[in-house]
């Protein structure tokens, strides 16, 4: 096993951040590390922003793939109609479900508590939200509405753009054109521990291992070990094998992540596509709340 960075960290790193960024006029964007995350401000989420800050923005999140803003007590209404500037409103399957404590009687907000007493929490292992969708999640806006007293609860998050252009060359035209099948029962019977009921389907879908973000053109690695099943193309033991490689190329790679920390009246938006995410779950005993928007586009991810 090499103790040494690949070689092919460096020259995606340094790529990434070569791109051309900009100055925002309408709003604050400070980043948070060389690979993703920033924080925005100089906006009041609670009002009605132009269309300017909006489109500002959206770029912000396209060149930060996860962007927090600080201050900003919104009620949930609040919250859905910020997230309406963005999209249609995602109804997540197990919005009212009773398999998640604390679910939201509204089928557009995504609504958890996490305690002493759970069994899990929503999030804790690296994926994007409901890539099991015909057409996934674009994007997710989440609030924490109760922090642990002591600390803890981050959010972290990892580069998918990074994730895919670290790898060799040759691996990545090995990639390029394969399909794989995203299962939504992986997460909600594994993950979330909902019992399988007779005659009762789960959302499946197949998208490209390696797809295209529609707005920014660059290629991104769109499988995670919440939802997806196999490769298609490749038999069950070629696809566990190359899936594995490519679920421990995301994990492991700390320079493609950042661990954004909460603080009271935060609201968290991210690419859903670009970025996987995890929900650090280090404050048991103690409870973090939340409630999640998300929205969907017009189409699913191409290659």
């Amino acid at each position: 096993m090499s103790f040494y960075r690949d070689f092919h960290d460096k020259p995606a790193i340094a790529a990434w951040n070569a791109r051309p960024r900009p100055p925002f006029e309408s709003i604050t964007v400070r980043r948070l590390s060389p690979t993703l995350g920033a924080e925005v401000s100089g906006i009041d989420l609670s009002g009605d922003p132009s269309d300017r800050q909006i489109a500002e923005i959206r770029r912000a999140l396209d060149e930060n793939l996860a962007i927090i803003f600080r201050d900003q007590p919104l009620t949930s209404e609040q919250h859905k109609a910020f997230a309406r500037r963005f999209g249609r409103l995602h109804r997540h399957v197990l919005a009212s479900s009773a398999v998640i404590a604390g679910r939201s009687p509204d089928p557009e907000i995504l609504g958890w508590k996490t305690g002493s007493d759970s069994r899990f929490t929503a999030g804790d292992a690296w994926h994007s939200d409901v890539t099991c969708d015909p057409i996934p999640i674009t994007g997710s806006l989440l609030r924490v509405t109760r922090l642990p007293p002591s600390g803890g609860g981050d959010t972290a998050f990892a580069n998918s753009y990074l994730a895919y252009d670290s790898l060799s060359d040759r691996l990545k035209e090995f990639l390029d054109g394969l399909t794989a099948i995203h299962d939504g029962s992986l997460a909600w019977t594994a993950g979330y521990g909902a019992k399988p009921e007779p005659g009762k389907s789960y959302p499946q879908a197949e998208h490209p291992v390696v797809a295209r973000h529609p707005r920014t053109g660059l290629k991104f690695l769109y499988v995670n070990p919440s939802f997806t099943s196999h490769i298609v193309q490749l038999s069950r033991d070629e696809s566990d094998a190359v899936l594995g490689l490519l679920f421990r190329h995301v994990e492991k790679n700390l320079a493609f992540q950042t661990r954004i920390a909460w603080s009271p009246n935060s609201l968290l938006f991210w690419d859903n596509w670009a970025a996987q995410h995890h929900a650090v779950w280090d404050y048991f005993p103690e409870d973090r709340w939340g409630e999640r928007v998300s929205v969907v586009g017009e189409s699913a991810p191409r290659a």
